[in-house]
């Protein structure tokens, strides 16, 4: 009997072994916790200009969390400055996640490739950038436009105008971007979504809201495919400066050309920018061009700039 416990007992060990590295695996893919305020810690290195603020939610009740840059000067000074708002991606929402990019924006400044402009990076919500209305304080969307976007006007010296308010995300929060555009456009004028998933967009349009089995949108229609031919339809639908960007070794690449054709296709002027050999990473697309995705939002605000 004690032969055969030896001789077993090395199976109950790799089976334990197994059994813990799957568990492991398990815990890793489980979703971080949501919270609508997700400051990073505070070891974390800020960029430069960046500090974290929150407001009070109108319609939850609660604070909400968003990172906000400052160009040099705003402090000692009264000037009114553009503002670009970056939209995250993954899911859940954090505004943590793309913080980095401010980086790029400080040093642009700096070196005087773009005039100072605040840039402002939110929180998308429980399922980042989408109105869940099922789900509790789940609004990602209308938290952004009907009370983000006002209270920052109402709060730091913008312009406070369409003409000086940018739209730009990547990944989940270039899903976002193109949604908000379309279906807010007297909101933004320069508009620039990156690396979008438009492959699950357009599965969310085929298959009755659903992007998969256990995640369904409502209304149906709430895709980026179906918001661009309503806004192309609207007979006094206001002008966008659009951007569409991702890199040619991004696994959302081949669905953003197709994405760009389709925009063509509907008379909705753009330009698409091809970032050489990039895969999916926002950092690593403004390490090759960012420079153009900033300038294209100072073309819009040149135009208007006292």
């Amino acid at each position: 009997m004690f032969r055969r416990l030896i001789q077993i007992a090395p199976f109950f060990l790799l089976s334990t072994l197994v059994f813990a590295q799957n568990k492991e695996k398990s815990a890793a893919k489980t979703p971080p916790p949501f919270s609508w305020v997700s400051p990073l810690p505070d070891k974390a290195a800020l960029p430069p200009g960046v500090r974290h603020a929150t407001f009070r939610s109108p319609s939850m009740g609660i604070d909400v969390g968003f990172y906000l840059y400052l160009p040099p000067g705003y402090e000692t000074g009264d000037a009114r400055y553009p503002v670009v708002y970056h939209l995250h991606g993954g899911r859940p929402g954090g505004e943590g996640k793309s913080i980095k990019l401010a980086s790029y924006v400080d040093a642009a400044i700096r070196k005087g490739t773009i005039p100072p402009t605040i840039y402002v990076f939110p929180n998308g919500g429980p399922v980042s950038w989408y109105d869940m209305p099922e789900m509790e304080n789940g609004l990602g969307e209308s938290v952004f436009v009907k009370e983000l976007v006002p209270h920052i006007d109402a709060n730091y010296r913008t312009w406070g105008t369409r003409e000086g308010r940018a739209l730009e995300g990547y990944s989940q929060g270039g899903r976002g971007t193109t949604r908000v555009m379309f279906k807010h456009p007297e909101l933004f004028l320069s508009v620039a979504p990156g690396g979008s998933g438009y492959g699950p967009e357009k599965r969310i349009q085929e298959n009755d809201g659903y992007e998969s089995e256990s995640l369904r949108f409502l209304p149906v229609g709430y895709n980026a495919w179906d918001l661009a031919r309503i806004y192309a339809e609207r007979p006094d639908r206001p002008g966008l400066n659009v951007l569409v960007w991702d890199g040619t070794k991004c696994f959302n690449y081949g669905d953003n050309v197709k994405f760009s054709a389709y925009l063509k296709e509907l008379g909705i002027a753009h330009e698409f920018l091809a970032i050489p050999d990039v895969p999916h990473t926002a950092t690593g697309s403004y390490d090759v061009r960012g420079d153009e995705i900033m300038r294209h939002h100072q073309k819009t605000f040149e135009k208007f700039r006292e």
